[in-house]
């Protein structure tokens, strides 16, 4: 069939409702959320080199078969990590698609479907450069790091979705925008210290696999550092979000965000007293995952809204 011919065809297909493309925008954030976890299961039961090679599990077979150096466990759990990929880009690609078909058409909400199925490929050969380097630590943290990209774009992905039931525009604190984009930059060095954490840290996904060589204690206090001042930022947003013009929306999502940073902040230093329990570990992962949400739902909130003048500036108006 002609390029031409499909196109017309694909062009003449019914819009998608909003309420398919709300549903699947939220599959896409979970899905995206939950393979970071998995990934942190993999890693916390050392089955990161179950499958010793990709994309084949082991030599000459897709699937994990009985080995004697490898346990049936650990091939089975990465193993399965690598098959919730596949669900993941399934998710993806429907999200893709959706955003493709809705009429009319609009260019940046396909853009941010595109960069869904492509993120998934890119984190797909990511998990096969990890594996093939033997999980060295900083190839982990890259790894990591990319999917809380994905997990931040789903979001906003999500909050592009065309919704004709979408509550009306609110107004912001003119401060506020500039004060997040602030939070985002000191998210992304505690992230990032995270994962250094993680590189030194007891839980390398095999046992073999060479570690950070800086003490997990330095490393620790520097990440507990970024939180200290992330959450220093959320409390001046608090004050302008009570002294300003902000609607109750926005307010609860901020409610939401707080919530979330502080729950993770204190599994954080439970985590770090307790020994670093592998069940724990997974748990700061998802709690990590929420905070990026969270976050991410906050920032758009903010882009979505009018910029209400500061109250200074109202005065002189009034005068």
């Amino acid at each position: 069939m002609p390029l031409e011919n499909l196109k017309a065809r694909v062009d003449a297909l019914p819009s998608p409702s909003p309420r398919l493309q709300r549903a699947v925008a939220v599959a896409v954030v979970v899905t995206q959320a939950l393979i970071a976890v998995t990934g942190s299961v993999v890693r916390v039961t050392g089955s990161g080199l179950g499958c010793r090679t990709w994309p084949e599990c082991q030599p000459g077979s897709l699937v994990p078969v009985n080995h004697p150096e490898f346990a049936a466990l650990h091939q089975w759990i990465e193993f399965g990590n690598r098959m919730f990929t596949g669900i993941v880009g399934f998710v993806a690609f429907a999200a893709f698609a959706l955003a493709y078909l809705h009429r009319p058409r609009r260019r940046e909400y396909v853009r941010l479907g595109l960069v869904m199925p492509v993120g998934v490929v890119v984190q797909a050969v990511l998990g096969g450069i990890t594996v093939r380097m033997d999980l060295l630590w900083w190839t982990v943290a890259v790894h990591f790091l990319v999917s809380t990209i994905m997990i931040w774009l789903s979001v906003v992905f999500a909050n592009a979705v065309p919704d004709p039931e979408r509550a009306p525009v609110g107004r912001v604190p003119a401060a506020l925008p500039g004060l997040l984009t602030g939070s985002v930059v000191v998210l992304v060095g505690l992230l990032v210290a995270g994962t250094m954490v993680t590189g030194a840290g007891p839980h390398a996904g095999d046992p073999g696999t060479e570690r950070l060589d800086v003490p997990v204690d330095t490393l620790a206090h520097v990440h507990a550092a970024f939180l200290f001042v992330y959450l220093g930022i959320l409390l001046a947003a608090g004050v302008l979000l009570r002294t300003g013009d902000a609607d109750k929306a926005l307010w609860r999502r901020y409610t939401i965000l707080v919530a979330v940073v502080l729950g993770q902040g204190a599994l954080g230093f439970v985590q770090y007293w307790t020994g670093v329990p592998e069940l724990l570990v997974s748990l700061h992962v998802l709690g990590a995952t929420g905070v990026i949400v969270a976050t991410a739902a906050m920032w758009c909130a903010t882009r979505d809204r009018a910029v209400a003048p500061s109250p200074a500036k109202v005065s002189v108006q009034a005068g």
